[in-house]
C-alpha cells in the first residue's frame, strides 16, 4: 500500500537533512547584512523550530506547522517585516548555499531549491 508521503522531498531528504538545512540556512541568514535586521536574534531556536515544521509540511511531510501554529499564512506572518527584492535575493542565496552543504545529488538539490523562488517572491511586500 502506498503511503501518503511516499516519494516526496520530505521522504527523500529525511528529517535529519531538513534539520541540517534549517541550521545551515540560519547560519547564513544571521550573518547576512540584508537579512539580519528582519530577524529577532533572541528567538533563533523558535525560528528554527517553526522553519523545520514549515519545511516538513512544505516538502510533502506531515502537517507539523499546522498542528502547532495553525495555517501557515506565510505572507501575512511576514507583513510586519519590510521584504523587498534585495531581501528576497539574499534569502534565496542563503537557501541555495545551505542546500549545497547537504551532499545531495544535483537533481535533488535542484528540485529542492526550485521549491523556493515562487515562495520567496510571494513574501515581497515593498
Amino acid at each position: 500500500m502506498v503511503q501518503e508521503f511516499d516519494n516526496t522531498l520530505y521522504i527523500r531528504l529525511g528529517e535529519d537533512k531538513i534539520k541540517d538545512l534549517v541550521n545551515a540556512f540560519y547560519e547564513r541568514v544571521y550573518k547576512h547584512p540584508v537579512l539580519i535586521p528582519i530577524f529577532d536574534t533572541n528567538s533563533i531556536d523558535e525560528i528554527k523550530e517553526k522553519q523545520f515544521r514549515f519545511l516538513t509540511q512544505f516538502l510533502g511531510g506531515p502537517p507539523r506547522y499546522i498542528e502547532k501554529y495553525g495555517p501557515p499564512r506565510m505572507r501575512q506572518r511576514h507583513l510586519p517585516h519590510r521584504i523587498d527584492q534585495n531581501a528576497m535575493i539574499a534569502w534565496l542565496s542563503c537557501m541555495k548555499e545551505a542546500i549545497s552543504t547537504l551532499a545531495l545529488s544535483e537533481e535533488i538539490a535542484d528540485e529542492l531549491y526550485n521549491k523556493f523562488p515562487q515562495l520567496a517572491q510571494h513574501m515581497v511586500n515593498s
